[in-house]
């Protein structure tokens, strides 16, 4: 006779911990709480500060409609305001799709490049800029994006293959396999003609200036799909982390979680991708903190990755704008920075490394 088991919930414990778990959720809820003001003060900072300083009260009269017409409200409303929303945006999407990688590679150390994201949309950009001769944010977009899922369900297809199915290993070894390929090719392309690729390197360092609206709105839809199958797929990814064999026996259905969690992460950081560049250590550095604050529950990494990646790309593009004032570094290479010394602190502390 086989007793019926579900799936376990990290967060869970026995019956005789009810108080225990309440105050658990009662930490993680204040923590959420604490980290969506500091997010408020990210965009706060990210709309106010720049090569041309503005007043909160201006932006705060500009956004409600007091004061238009000015020179500083059509920095806001034309320049500013798009460029922090694309942060949000692209920083919840890596942080989101580096969560659901580490979870169903079961590697601590994977971020969406590590599916071929970041590469097939970079090779995709190129074809577009090099062959097609494309010289703008939105005219590539669309290669940006249709590369980074073309790349990842190759990676997903490949790593398919045979009679075992889809496993992490196999899935990882393939991405980076594929990854080294197409970048192989773009830094060719590049080499070959550097001028006629002038138009990719901003998009390819991670910059966030001068992009607009009209390379926002279409990947919105997207992202938001990808955020709701990370939910959706969250609980299973529980039972997935404690190996495919006890997961299928605890009722996990592994392939198609896994199936979807490939699906999320293309749509994801595919879309990050395509409006802010390939950016880096976002998806690798977020889910560690969200993972040191909350433990292992993926439900609320995903939570925690949503407030805490647009942190941090806000905070890298406020400081890329001070560094070199009145120019500007961008947001990719700050991100590097910060996220390498950062990573190395956080892996060092089994909690944050444990999966």
């Amino acid at each position: 006779m086989t007793a019926q088991i579900s799936p376990p919930e990290p967060s869970a414990p026995g019956p005789s911990s009810g108080p225990q778990r309440s105050r658990s959720a009662t930490t993680r809820a204040a923590g959420l709480v604490v980290s969506l003001v500091l997010l408020a003060l990210a965009i706060a900072a990210s709309i106010a500060i720049g090569s041309r300083e503005i007043a909160l009260d201006v932006v705060w009269q500009t956004l409600f409609g007091g004061a238009t017409g000015s020179t500083d409200s059509i920095v806001v409303l034309d320049s500013r305001l798009p460029r922090t929303a694309i942060a949000i945006v692209a920083g919840l999407a890596l942080a989101v799709a580096g969560a659901l990688t580490q979870a169903v590679t079961r590697n601590p150390l994977a971020d969406p490049g590590i599916l071929g994201v970041t590469s097939g949309a970079a090779f995709a950009v190129a074809i577009a800029v090099g062959v097609l001769g494309i010289s703008t944010v939105q005219g590539y977009l669309w290669f940006a994006f249709g590369g980074a899922l073309l790349a990842t369900v190759v990676v997903y297809a490949i790593g398919s293959i045979g009679r075992e199915g889809t496993s992490p290993v196999r899935l990882t070894l393939t991405g980076v396999a594929l990854g080294a390929v197409l970048s192989g090719i773009v830094s060719a392309m590049l080499l070959a003609d550097p001028e006629g690729f002038a138009a990719m390197r901003a998009w390819e360092s991670g910059s966030l200036e001068g992009r607009g609206w009209a390379g926002f709105v279409p990947v919105l839809p997207f992202v938001a799909v990808g955020c709701v199958l990370a939910f959706v797929i969250s609980r299973s990814l529980n039972a997935i982390a404690l190996g495919d064999d006890l997961a299928a026996s605890l009722g996990a259905r592994v392939r198609v979680t896994r199936t979807l969690a490939i699906v999320a992460v293309s749509l994801l950081a595919g879309g990050a991708t395509a409006i802010a560049g390939p950016i880096a250590f976002v998806g690798l550095m977020i889910p560690h903190v969200a993972r040191w604050m909350v433990g292992p529950d993926q439900r609320w990494i995903v939570a925690y990755s949503i407030v805490l990646g647009p942190i941090l790309l806000l905070a890298a593009d406020v400081i890329g704008r001070i560094v070199l004032r009145p120019g500007e570094l961008p947001a990719g290479i700050v991100t590097a920075c910060i996220g390498a010394p950062v990573l190395i602190a956080l892996v060092r502390r089994q909690r944050a490394f444990g999966l």
